[in-house]
């Protein structure tokens, strides 16, 4: 039987309790899920590759439905190497899906045997992000409801915040 792959793709920096709806959620439909941190370099970001997979392994624990990789260049160029045939998005808001629509058409458009599925961000995460998370950690408000501990641990670190 064939086994249906996903990659989840983001920047991750640093991986939120949202986040980690959306891979829960996705093992749910998937028999293995790739957690694929992009290497951005637009992206100002706080954590370096290794450290935001680090913590990504750290938090999701052993589980061999479960990969943590990181990648460089086009997402669908790296979901074909995987072969996987989805591309899994978490949306929290209209003004996401406009923007993940245009990748998705533009994807799809260069490799039309690969599909993005979209999974509405739960409820309780409808408002998250990596960056409001960051702020708040910045000005010492409280993160423990937003990230997990492994997380948490390391913004403590990066902050100079006492546990």
């Amino acid at each position: 039987m064939k086994k249906h792959v996903a990659v989840y793709p983001g920047s991750f920096d640093p991986i939120t309790n949202g986040h980690l709806d959306i891979i829960n959620r996705g093992l749910e439909v998937f028999d293995t899920l790739i957690v694929a941190v992009a290497r951005n370099s637009e992206k100002n970001a706080l954590f370096s590759i290794e450290e935001r997979v680090e913590m990504i392994r750290e938090t999701l624990g052993d589980n061999p439905r479960l990969k943590v990789d990181s990648f460089k260049g086009l997402l669908i160029d790296y979901v074909a190497r995987q072969e996987a045939r989805v591309i899994l998005r978490g949306l929290r808001a209209v003004s996401d899906f406009e923007y993940e629509f245009q990748i998705a058409q533009m994807n799809h458009s260069v490799n039309k045997e690969i599909e993005t599925l979209f999974m509405m961000t739960a409820v309780p995460y409808g408002y998250l992000s990596s960056s409001i998370v960051k702020e708040m950690a910045a000005l010492n408000g409280p993160i423990d409801p937003f990230v997990p501990l492994p997380v948490k641990a390391a913004l403590d670190r990066k902050f100079g915040r006492a546990s």
